[in-house]
């Protein structure tokens, strides 16, 4: 893995583990609020619906560079190599067309609704719905970064379970 996708993994790692956590916070104190002291908090429902778009749209592009988002490695390496190659080259130009389009689509978007609020905090959407470009590009990102290993692994005739597979045997003879 390149030094880009290591920083590039480590970045959205962070990214997440610090949206999970401040949602479990949010999520924590509403519920807190609610049975302990019979109030609620009215921005509640719309920013832990926002913080779980934000993780869902991070996670992906984090799943995108790490190869871990769904695929059909058994049915890909059943082929003959130049099938294999034309399938996997196949494979990414729609994974990428796709979040081409919802990138676009996300900014588009913005571009209407970017000056107005959310309807409990003073938050312009243009700050909460940037994600869904950001989320795109990153997901692009991702599959380009990750694309070359994941074609020389699927020219040796293994996939990306054989590999998550022998990760987590290593990691549990190190005993972590």
């Amino acid at each position: 893995m390149s030094l880009l996708s290591n920083v590039l993994r480590r970045v959205l790692e962070a990214i997440t583990i610090g949206i999970l956590v401040a949602l479990a916070v949010v999520v924590v104190s509403a519920v807190t609020a609610r049975y302990v002291f019979n109030s609620s908090f009215v921005w509640y429902d719309e920013v832990a619906s926002v913080m779980l778009a934000w993780l869902t749209f991070y996670g992906a592009g984090l799943a995108a560079l790490r190869r871990r988002h769904l695929g059909f490695p058994g049915l890909v390496l059943s082929l003959p190599l130049r099938a294999r190659f034309i399938v996997f080259l196949l494979g990414e130009a729609v994974v990428i067309a796709s979040f081409v389009a919802v990138g676009y689509a996300g900014w588009f978007i913005l571009q209407i609704m970017g000056s107005d609020t959310l309807i409990s905090l003073p938050i312009p959407l243009a700050v909460t719905q940037s994600v869904v470009p950001i989320g795109a590009a990153l997901f692009v990102i991702g599959t380009l970064l990750s694309s070359p290993a994941a074609w020389a692994t699927l020219r040796d005739g293994r996939s990306s379970e054989d590999e998550e597979i022998e990760e987590e045997i290593a990691r549990a003879e190190r005993g972590g």
